[in-house]
């Protein structure tokens, strides 16, 4: 069963939970979720109805099985390597966040134009000329691009990308990509998710 990127989203929200009261709690009621997250309880059942995890009556969600459910389901403990397209300030600051590597997802390499970054390292990871994209990516087998490069230039390298042999391009940038079928795209609505979040109790 397919589960909608909403339920994928709010599982992992479950999961930071999980992981800070792993030591602390035996069990979690759907009421504290729903609570710490600002949703209906009924929407936390549904959820995890997807992993076939079923809470205990009047006990709640066995933390420690739960935790795990959502790792295998999810698939947290596959790793996934991935190249940073963009050097700037917000690329390095995605390098330099080590919590990808509890999901599953491994910076291999950053990718600039610029020369005074490219042979740079930054956390580990070194800088290459956009143009050692494809042979990188056959030799490694990277399909995941992180897109983080100025708007203006977001659907040019995208298309290189798509020609170099990425499947995937996870697109910080604020350019909607026009991309062929075989290109999957999942566009990080920062300015969205901020709008949503300012504008809430407007709704109310």
């Amino acid at each position: 069963m397919e589960i909608p990127d909403k339920v994928v989203n709010r599982l992992t929200m479950y999961h930071f939970i999980l992981e800070d009261i792993r030591d602390d709690e035996e069990y979690i009621s759907s009421t504290k979720f729903a609570a710490l997250l600002g949703i209906d309880n009924s929407q936390v059942r549904k959820d995890l109805k997807y992993i076939d995890n079923q809470g205990k009556c009047r006990v709640g969600y066995e933390v420690k099985q739960l935790k795990r459910k959502i790792e295998e389901y999810l698939g947290f403990k596959q790793t996934k390597n991935a190249f940073i397209v963009g050097a700037g300030n917000f690329g390095t600051a995605l390098a330099k966040y080590d919590g990808f590597k509890d999901y599953g997802l491994n910076i291999a390499a950053m990718f600039d134009k610029d020369v005074k970054k490219i042979g740079t390292i930054i956390n580990g990871k070194e800088v290459f000329d956009i143009s050692k994209v494809g042979s990188l990516a056959s030799k490694q087998g990277v399909e995941i691009a992180i897109l983080t490069v100025p708007r203006a230039y977001a659907q040019s390298v995208a298309n290189y990308l798509a020609g170099a042999g990425i499947k995937y391009i996870w697109n910080f940038t604020t350019c909607v990509l026009d991309l062929p079928n075989d290109v999957k795209v999942w566009n990080e609505n920062l300015i969205g998710s901020f709008l949503q979040f300012t504008n809430k109790d407007k709704e109310n």
